[in-house]
């Protein structure tokens, strides 16, 4: 059996548990699969796999062979379709990491969509509002706003870019004071998202001026500080991606809209040392151009 032959088979006894379902789905019999993972191991040095009472199981080594495996096989199957003139087809799985809350609001519901028009592709959408290491994770692409990570490590592209601003539901105003002036969010609740900090700089033409906001509430994650601030509790920096169904039904309104807070940057993020795969280069360019609607919509 060949190096790639090998390295299919072992990838799908991982993936089925087993020698004997793997052996079903190739269509060879479970002797022929066992023999191809136990040369594989003779190459390789170490040993891939372990038994217990539940299956198979890859070793630390295995499942570290098993997401580049993986990987590779996918690229050799896209370089066949490229070199088809199918290059539009996109198949395989393809994993990708995403903050919680802009997966939610912005991702998952257009998945369908995506994946209609792939109907030979599958998804695992990794959610985590930290930065996870993208190599060992196994994943693909990587959707983070902000800054993406260590350029000597990573390949990055700038999907979009969004304003930011500060927010508050109508009650809040209703109740506190609508403010005129960044100067005066000194008298305001604020909910800090701890990624943003609790100083907020503004600019107004040539004018720059930073102001420190305090408050009842600083919270780690987007989805605390949207509650916070759909609970009346205070007004927050956040992008316009973040509030963006509330802002579009007034249900969240922007203030001090004369002046202006740093833009904040979407990037799609792929881990170094090979080419990003086509279904994470079309994933990556779907996803900018429905961002770029939405920032529309919202004017």
């Amino acid at each position: 059996m060949d190096r790639l032959a090998a390295m299919e088979t072992f990838v799908r006894v991982v993936e089925t548990g087993s020698f004997s379902a793997a052996a079903r789905t190739l269509n060879m019999g479970q002797p022929a699969v066992s023999k191809a993972v136990a040369q594989l191991e003779t190459r390789l040095g170490v040993r891939l796999l372990i038994r217990s009472t539940r299956g198979l199981s890859p070793t630390d080594a295995g499942q570290s062979f098993y997401d580049r495996a993986r990987r590779a096989i996918e690229e050799v199957g896209e370089a066949e379709m490229a070199a088809r003139g199918a290059g539009a087809s996109l198949t395989g799985r393809l994993r990708v990491s995403a903050a919680v809350t802009f997966a939610r609001l912005h991702v998952v519901p257009r998945l369908p969509e995506f994946l209609a028009a792939h109907p030979d592709l599958t998804m695992d959408l990794v959610l985590d509002d930290r930065v996870i290491d993208l190599v060992e994770e196994g994943v693909d692409v990587a959707l983070r706003m902000g800054s993406p990570g260590n350029a000597t490590s990573l390949t990055a592209r700038r999907l979009a870019s969004v304003e930011r601003h500060v927010v508050g539901t109508p009650s809040y105003f209703a109740r506190s004071g609508v403010p005129a002036t960044p100067a005066e969010l000194v008298g305001h609740a604020a909910v800090v998202y701890a990624q943003e900090g609790d100083t907020w700089g503004f600019r107004q033409g040539a004018t720059e001026v930073s102001i420190s906001v305090s408050g009842p509430l600083r919270i780690s994650a987007a989805e605390g500080v949207r509650a916070a601030v759909l609970a009346d509790m205070g007004l927050a920096v956040a992008s316009a991606w973040m509030f963006s169904p509330e802002l579009a039904s007034g249900a969240v309104r922007r203030v001090l809209t004369d002046w202006s807070l740093p833009s904040i940057d979407l990037w799609a993020v792929y881990p170094t040392g090979r080419m990003p795969s086509a279904k994470a280069r079309a994933f990556a360019a779907f996803v900018g151009s429905e961002l770029k609607q939405t920032q529309s919509a919202l004017g």
